[in-house]
């Protein structure tokens, strides 16, 4: 279970990132049009889907696929495509950089790794001249703060990005804005498997409504009754978690006003509602030249 105390710092952490440091650098040149991409992860679900996405997609193209599993298998077979990329798999993601830096191409790493590794892949991108993505469950607060002290110094743009689904970036803004007329809320969650709950989003949720100064649920925020949900938080956030087996993976948040039920819902079916906010974070990540947290700041 992801600690709500750690998310609570890392929030505040990205606010100060992203907020309250000076205006975030920028290069006033438009990218090159055809940006090269390296998937780092690629034999996993997400890597597979965006392999074909990225391939799909205008002004980008895949130049290189990293994983430690099936070395030598063809990159885009592998995704399922109709058409070899003739781009194997490797695991070498130096040399990998190391022929796109010849090229002097505008390139960006897609880091889905693990924790563990996120910083040293972050470092090579950026010594061959790539930028990153990271969108890595798990992420330390202190890896995060690493990479953000090192992009500044880099002059290198990287998304640490804790989702890249665009619904869920839109359904926790809105439930910031609906959080200003309402003082009940309940966030209710499905998912298939029980693994990290509470989920990060229903803590980044709880997050984002904490400090906002409105106190929920006040009438039960003391009862200790586990059918009632976890409270997240100090501000009496709640939440419920179901699992089973076939169900989405659902994120529901439900306010209560008098006479009125407000609720928003956002549906995951699978990997592929994640590549639209990968092929933005892929073409605006090229743009900067520090860390940024959070893919609503390209939104």
């Amino acid at each position: 279970m992801v600690s709500v105390c750690y998310h609570l710092h890392l929030s505040m952490f990205s606010q100060k990132i992203n907020q309250t440091s000076p205006a975030i650098s920028c290069s006033t040149q438009p990218p090159q049009s055809n940006i090269k991409v390296v998937i780092n992860g690629a034999t996993k679900n997400i890597g597979r889907a965006a392999i074909a996405a990225v391939t799909r997609a205008r002004g980008m193209e895949i130049s290189g696929a990293v994983d430690s599993r099936f070395i030598g298998e063809d990159a885009g077979k592998m995704s399922g495509m109709d058409e070899p990329l003739e781009i194997p798999i490797m695991n070498d993601l130096t040399m990998v950089l190391g022929s796109i830096a010849q090229s002097k191409a505008t390139g960006v790493v897609v880091d889905f790794t693990e924790p563990s590794t996120v910083f040293d892949n972050v470092k090579q991108a950026a010594a061959f001249g790539l930028s990153s993505i990271v969108h890595v469950p798990k992420i330390e607060l202190e890896t995060v703060s690493a990479l953000s002290s090192f992009c500044e110094k880099a002059s290198m743009g990287c998304l640490v990005a804790p989702t890249l689904s665009v619904g869920s970036v839109i359904l926790q803004q809105a439930a910031i804005s609906a959080s200003f007329h309402y003082n009940k809320v309940e966030i209710v969650e499905s998912r298939p498997t029980a693994s990290d709950l509470p989920s990060p989003e229903a803590n980044q949720i709880a997050i984002n409504l904490t400090g906002l100064g409105q106190l929920y649920n006040q009438e039960d925020i003391s009862t200790d009754n586990r059918a009632r949900g976890q409270v997240l938080g100090e501000d009496g956030i709640r939440v419920h978690s179901l699992v089973l087996p076939g169900l989405p993976s659902s994120t529901s948040i439900h306010f209560s006003g008098v006479g009125e039920v407000y609720t928003l819902r956002h549906d995951i079916t699978n990997v592929q509602c994640l590549m639209p906010g990968l092929i933005i974070a892929i073409r605006k990540v090229v743009r900067f030249k520090n860390l940024i947290y959070g893919l609503e700041k390209f939104l």
